[in-house]
């Protein structure tokens, strides 16, 4: 059998897994998630699994860039058996290490590419094809209170979105506050905080 591709990303926490895909004439066979990649990659298994939810996104939607407030925090297990997404990941954890760093992938049903989020990183991905849809894992369940963004069109973020797209955004997302108002609000997750409430999915 082929083994799982990993790879450590530039964000601090953040890790890609590229699993084999079997295909035929009847169509596709993938598994996004092994435990074994994982907890080799990372020295133990997923986190307990409080949630798991998908959303389905028409050709030019650009969703994020969403986060959780810590704590708890929420770590995520995403990746896109369908369609396919230019993710974006961005550390908005203040003190880490790489803070303001944003990491792109493509996500889509052919590779079947997953990627684990450490809390506190945010999250955001521009659909590249219609009916695209995105699943999250997460450690913890969805509590609209806890629920934050940042917006992806802050020049300071800068999203590193194809030409010529006019991207789809909700209302919500398009009023969210850019980085540095974000930070001088104390919206912001601090990195300590972050590891602490991950280290609490492994007791």
């Amino acid at each position: 059998m082929i083994a799982v591709q990993t790879q450590k990303l530039g964000i601090e926490g953040a890790y890609e897994f590229t699993p084999p895909v079997y295909g035929d004439v009847r169509g596709s066979f993938s598994s996004p998630f092994q435990e074994k990649a994982f907890t080799e990659e990372l020295g133990k298994p997923l986190f307990p699994v409080r949630d798991i939810s998908h959303n389905r996104s028409a050709r030019g939607v650009l969703r994020g860039i969403h986060y959780t407030a810590t704590p708890p925090g929420r770590a995520k297990y995403v990746y896109v058996p369908h369609g396919a997404v230019r993710d974006f990941l961005v550390d908005l954890r203040v003190g880490s290490p790489t803070f303001g760093r944003v990491g792109t992938t493509e996500l889509s049903g052919d590779t079947c590419r997953a990627l684990y989020i450490p809390i506190g990183v945010g999250h955001a991905f521009l659909s590249l094809r219609d009916d695209s849809i995105v699943v999250y894992v997460m450690s913890e369940g969805y509590t609209p209170a806890n629920e934050l963004a940042v917006s992806t069109t802050d020049p300071e973020v800068d999203l590193p979105l194809p030409d010529g797209v006019t991207p789809t955004r909700s209302d919500r997302d398009a009023a969210a506050p850019t980085l540095a108002q974000a930070r001088e609000r104390g919206l912001l997750p601090d990195y300590s905080a972050c590891r602490d409430a991950e280290a609490l999915l492994w007791p």
